[in-house]
């Protein structure tokens, strides 16, 4: 790994373990805690892990007994870090990381369960953010990437299949909502949701205060802060 990547400590489901970041590779955010919290594995699920960035919610699902999990990133530091942090749990006879655009590095695998922590922040707030230097954000209404990611699902997810899909405020959530209403129909639900801080730097960006205004996000206030919720929703081919 190169001289710049470092460590950090992973104290969610499963854990604590330590996680290798290299450059440009995302730590494990809140709705990767959340979604960890969220995912029920069975012994012997295939999973494939889209947007699996340093490969924790691989990790997690390892540990939580699946046979085989594929994780998929665009970016390539992100598939060498994931490589090396499940080879350094001893989970590489289990975890396989692959390079390329949402589910297209894995179209030889059905899967019985899909992670996807697809970006959905929009553009705008990327960019006034920093958050996004190197990687693609969600599109113009934070609702384009994961749209596309889930009309792109085709035969990746076997029927009795499941897909743990994070929304939030902080995007067009009711378009994504839509996609995935037309992949799985009514057989959607919400398993966990929070509440979590905006950003300072974004609660103050002309980006989020555009998009309030056309109703594309929305936040609760609490005293000075203000608020956006994660949902993670279950989602079941039938």
């Amino acid at each position: 790994m190169a001289s710049q990547s470092v460590e950090t400590d992973w104290k969610g489901r499963e854990g604590p373990f330590s996680l290798l970041l290299g450059p440009g590779v995302f730590s494990p955010t809140t709705t990767s805690r959340t979604l960890a919290d969220a995912l029920e594995i069975t012994p012997g699920d295939t999973v494939i892990d889209v947007g699996c960035g340093s490969g924790v919610l691989s990790i997690v699902a390892a540990k939580l007994g699946a046979a085989k999990v594929y994780g998929v990133d665009l970016s390539q530091r992100a598939v060498e870090a994931a490589r090396e942090n499940a080879r350094r749990l001893g989970l590489d006879h289990i975890c396989e990381f692959r390079a390329g655009d949402l589910l297209e590095p894995v179209r030889d695998v059905r899967a019985n369960v899909l992670i996807g922590d697809v970006s959905g922040i929009p553009d705008s707030i990327a960019a006034e953010s920093g958050w996004f230097d190197d990687v693609p954000a969600g599109g113009p209404t934070g609702a384009e990437l994961p749209a596309k990611f889930l009309r792109s699902i085709g035969d990746t997810l076997a029927m009795g299949g499941r897909l743990y899909l994070p929304t939030g405020t902080i995007q067009h959530e009711q378009a994504i909502l839509d996609a995935a209403h037309e992949v799985f129909g009514d057989h959607m639900r919400p398993v966990l949701e929070r509440e979590f801080p905006l950003p300072d730097l974004v609660a103050r960006s002309k980006a989020v205060a555009r998009m309030m205004k056309e109703g594309l996000v929305s936040f609760r206030q609490r005293g000075s802060r203000w608020l956006w919720q994660l949902r993670i929703w279950r989602c079941d081919r039938v």
